[in-house]
Formats: structure tokens, sequence, C-alpha cells
């Protein structure tokens, strides 16, 4: 019997980036930058900075972060910790308008060993989730499917937004 094909060819990116690792945080590389597109920047806030992840656990997958190149929550300033925490619930409103999940995980995973990929800078993931979209594939394909582009979802985050 022939498996059945899953096109993705958006992952050659992926693929061809473990050659050239870039050096340096990719959350500060992306404050330097002024070309949001470029580093998928749907939102700047006085002390925060949202960004999708570009290899999502799931469709709409984002990431908050400070500004502030820091990797302990304790290192926060209050009024950096309530512009990242009101920047989550504001991106989640707006998932909720464009994307219209069941649920969301939203987490921060502190340390290399609590699975941090950027343990030097504190970022929040947020991965909206529906009912039913855990499903075989990861499971016995080793594959996750995605369901939209991160050019159509970047387009759709940032419609209508003012970035400061």
């Amino acid at each position: 019997m022939r498996p059945d094909i899953l096109w993705a060819p958006w992952r050659i990116t992926y693929l061809k980036s473990f050659n050239k690792k870039k050096r340096g945080c990719l959350f500060c590389r992306a404050l330097r930058s002024r070309r949001d597109i470029d580093h998928r920047v749907f939102l700047r806030s006085a002390h925060a900075i949202g960004i999708l992840n570009i290899y999502p656990y799931n469709n709409g997958h984002v990431m908050i972060a400070p500004k502030r190149h820091v990797g302990r929550l304790g290192l926060l300033k209050n009024e950096e910790l309530c512009d990242i925490m009101e920047q989550v619930g504001a991106t989640t409103r707006r998932l909720d308008r464009i994307l219209k999940p069941d649920g969301y995980n939203i987490g921060i995973n502190i340390g290399r060993p609590a699975g941090a990929g950027i343990a030097k800078h504190l970022h929040v993931h947020i991965v909206p989730r529906w009912s039913g979209d855990t499903n075989f594939m990861p499971v016995c394909g080793a594959t996750k499917v995605i369901s939209q582009s991160l050019d159509a979802l970047y387009a759709r985050l940032c419609r209508g937004t003012k970035k400061r």
C-alpha cells in the first residue's frame, strides 16, 4: 500500500534553517528591526512585543515577550509584567475574533530543562485549541497539520491594528 502524501512546501525554509542558525536572540533582532513583516511582529506595546511562532504547535500559535532581554519572571518590573499580561489578554481577544478557537494553552517555559527553546528571553506562548484538534496524525504519522499559512495568519492579525 502506498502512503498518502501530505504536501507542505513551506517547510523547506524550516529545514534549510538548520544550516543557517542566526546568532543572538530572535526577540531582540525583531525589536531592533522596523521590518515587522520580516520578523512576523504583529504587536508592539510600551513593554512587550508579539510575534508569530514560525514553528507552531497549532494554527495561531504566537508569543508575547518583554522588550527587555530577561529570562526570569522575577527580573521583570511590575509595569513590564502588567503590560505583558495585558497583551496576552488583548491577543487572545484578537484570536477569538479571527480564529474562534474553543480554548487556549497559555504558558511560559523558564529554563532549558522546562522546555524553553529561547531560555534567555522570557516569552509567553499562546496556543489556540479547538475541540477535536488532536487526531491520529501526530501519533501515527509524527506529523502535525497546520491549517493556515503564516502569511495568511499574519495578515489577519495585523489587519486594522495599530502598533506602538
